[in-house]
């Protein structure tokens, strides 16, 4: 009884539940749920403090961020799905809350893409600076298995070298980006390479406009973290896998590289194999493998781990994805 009272408590206050409802869209940080509150830090720091202490929200640090989302599992999961369920929709103010949470989102969309836009030119020599492309893309094909896939998608593709490197693998791919600049590079690397058989397009990695069920492989190289909630990404990429279909990501592991952030357009610093396979679950997919590659050097920014992780669609043996013709 004393553990309900508390959850009651925590949750029977405007403010609070609007932070609630706010956390059903997916994870925030403490700066941009002040800017859709639009109150002040300390104020909204006190309501996700009393929030997190009575177990309806849970609270973990990236680095010099703190992120929050709603609880999941257990009482507390059950309570925090019933109160967030039973919020009218109609509400003037929570309505008001999404419109500035999709403007905040967009906006940090948009700084992103900017960076990409500048960056273009040099975005292959830029991801030289952590570890060595080619260990990496060893490991992803290595992984990937030999195929052949029938039909693959490279989600945030920037100048297409992943279509590039499964290129002989594929019967047919699909690179998407949203900065036009990126594509163009692509479309002449494609072009130079002769892969005919491969297509760029411009758009959202959570709208792809794809056929369901239509994809042997999704690779996600080196995105996630340019993205608040990489959630809405890998749930498109999960309705669009073919039954024992494969998602193939790459990611940083955990860091605390702020610089990251203030010069790369970063907004996740890492990410760890708990948090990416609770997202796959969520999106209906099976983390089958995982991967660490692990560099040593002089400065902060080569010692960064770069992750692999591969999932599975679950509606068929995962080993069987790519040998279908």
């Amino acid at each position: 009884m004393d553990s309900l009272l508390l959850r009651l408590r925590a949750a029977g206050e405007r403010t609070r539940l609007r932070i609630l409802h706010l956390l059903r869209q997916g994870e925030m940080n403490v700066k941009d749920t002040t800017r859709v509150l639009g109150q002040s830090q300390p104020r909204v720091s006190r309501h996700l403090k009393l929030l997190s202490e009575a177990g309806l929200i849970e609270r973990y640090r990236e680095g010099a961020s703190v992120f929050y989302r709603l609880s999941e599992t257990g009482n507390s999961g059950s309570f925090v799905a019933h109160i967030t369920k039973t919020i009218s929709r109609t509400d003037k103010t929570l309505q008001n809350d999404l419109q500035r949470l999709e403007a905040v989102r967009h906006a940090r969309a948009l700084e992103a893409q900017a960076y990409f836009d500048a960056s273009a030119s040099e975005w292959d020599r830029i991801r030289q600076l952590y570890i060595a492309e080619s260990k990496i893309e060893t490991a992803m094909l290595e992984m990937a298995g030999d195929g052949p896939f029938s039909s693959m998608l490279d989600l945030g593709t920037g100048t297409g070298r992943i279509l590039e490197l499964f290129a002989p693998r594929i019967k047919h791919g699909a690179g998407f980006d949203l900065s036009h600049e990126m594509l163009a590079i692509a479309r002449a690397n494609l072009g130079k390479a002769g892969l005919s058989h491969c297509q760029l397009r411009h758009g959202d990695l959570a709208h792809l406009g794809c056929e369901t069920a239509s994809q042997d492989l999704v690779t996600i190289h080196q995105v996630l973290h340019f993205f608040d909630d990489p959630a809405p990404i890998l749930n498109e990429a999960s309705r669009v896998l073919a039954p024992g279909g494969r998602l193939l990501i790459v990611d940083f592991a955990p860091h605390d590289l702020e610089a990251l952030r203030e010069n790369h357009a970063h907004r996740r610093l890492g990410f760890t194999t708990e948090q990416m396979e609770h997202w796959l679950n969520e999106a209906g997919l099976e983390l089958c493998e995982t991967q660490d590659l692990h560099r040593s050097g002089k400065t902060p920014e080569e010692n960064l781990t770069v992750s692999l992780w591969l999932a599975s669609n679950n509606k068929r043996n995962p080993t069987d994805a790519g040998t279908r013709a």
